[in-house]
């Protein structure tokens, strides 16, 4: 005779009851992991921007004189080089200058510096889904061992 355990309207074999209590200590432990893995990629980004001493201008729009060291900062300045390169360029972008246009490494290089700000962007919000997804998991995995509790030894 098999041990059973009924879940619900489901009847689970111990083998079965197994598989499911190691599926969600899986979820837990990648839970862990994610959201670990998401604050040392938020706290790596964070700190390489603000080893770069990036300060917002005076002249932009909010967060003035802030150094940059996270995704509001860094899209804010990437906002305020696209305002100087286009105030430079009398609002020509890059591909728009002449090819012997004095100003067109200027504004490349800015085209530059935003797609990095942009980049550092991308990553705070990878770290946030991943942590996120992280805590959804842990939660999930919690769920499924409580819903689902270990069989009693057989003798």
């Amino acid at each position: 005779m098999t041990e059973e355990f009924e879940a619900g309207g489901a009847v689970l074999n111990r083998t079965q009851v197994n598989v499911v209590r190691l599926t969600g200590l899986a979820g837990i432990i990648g839970g862990i992991l994610l959201i670990v893995v998401a604050v040392v990629a938020w706290v790596g980004v964070s700190s390489q921007l603000r080893a770069e001493n990036i300060v917002i201008p005076d002249d932009a729009p909010i967060l003035a004189g802030k150094v940059v060291d996270g995704p509001i900062d860094a899209f804010v300045q990437a906002g305020v080089i696209d305002m100087h390169a286009r105030e430079m360029a009398d609002g020509k972008t890059y591909a728009e200058l002449d090819q012997d246009d004095p100003l067109r490494p200027v504004v490349m290089n800015a085209s530059f510096l935003r797609a990095s700000l942009f980049t550092s962007v991308i990553s705070f919000g990878m770290a946030l889904f991943a942590g996120g997804a992280g805590v959804l998991f842990l939660l999930f995995g919690w769920a499924i061992r409580t819903m689902v509790p270990p069989l009693p030894r057989s003798r």
